[in-house]
């Protein structure tokens, strides 16, 4: 990991001293992501209520520009230009280097149809078994750990070689034995949890920006 992407971690627990205990497990989970996008990989994640919006607000980081600026290179511009050189300034200034991500909670027809012929806890497992190939990550966030739908998704992922993430509250719950990487926020307290998950993620996001376009 850049120098510049560790300064971010580091900066994290300065800034929020009580996350200070979850040093080595953000630090895995940067590395983590950023080997993934290395390989050319991409991240899913999940989550129900608050945590979903977390899912859809970490996509929003990923797949535009962040804290950083994010040209696309100059083959993407010229390839642009071949294809039609009206539009190619417009279209090359205006678009953003993306860190491919996808919300498995915002799908609402397949969630439903699923939940509706099949089985709730299962809808996001269905979109890990679609979406998910060795090397990608899925980030599985639950504030009590328990969360059934979220749960059988790591499961699978685990058996289709997916790095797994779990972001959760202080007990761990079943995702702290399953997940390759548990982030274990120090609260019982659900909106305690997912106060505390909003600055980890952040730096996740910021650190992984950094070592591909800082």
């Amino acid at each position: 990991m850049r120098q510049s992407s560790m300064i971010i971690i580091e900066q994290l627990f300065t800034a929020y001293p009580l996350i200070e205990l979850l040093r080595m497990e953000t630090t895995a989970a940067a590395e983590a992501i950023i080997a993934c996008y290395k390989q050319n990989g991409k991240l899913l994640i999940c989550g129900n209520g608050g945590s979903a919006a977390d899912a859809g607000h970490i996509v929003g980081e990923l797949m535009k520009g962040f804290l950083l600026r994010r040209p696309v290179p100059q083959p993407i511009r010229t390839a642009l230009r071949d294809n039609d050189r009206q539009y190619a300034d417009y279209l090359a200034d205006n678009l953003q280097g993306a860190l491919p991500a996808i919300s498995l909670v915002e799908h609402s027809a397949l969630i439903s149809a699923f939940s509706n012929d099949v089985t709730a806890d299962m809808a996001f497992a269905q979109q890990v078994y679609g979406y998910g190939k060795v090397g990608d990550v899925l980030i599985g966030i639950s504030t009590s750990g328990n969360a059934a739908n979220i749960v059988n998704a790591i499961r699978v992922a685990n058996a289709l070689k997916l790095v797994t993430i779990g972001l959760t509250g202080e007990s761990g719950g079943v995702m702290r034995d399953i997940c390759d990487i548990a982030i274990c926020a120090p609260s019982s307290e659900t909106y305690v949890v997912q106060e505390l998950h909003l600055p980890i993620y952040h730096a996740l996001c910021a650190a992984v920006e950094h070592e591909f376009f800082g």
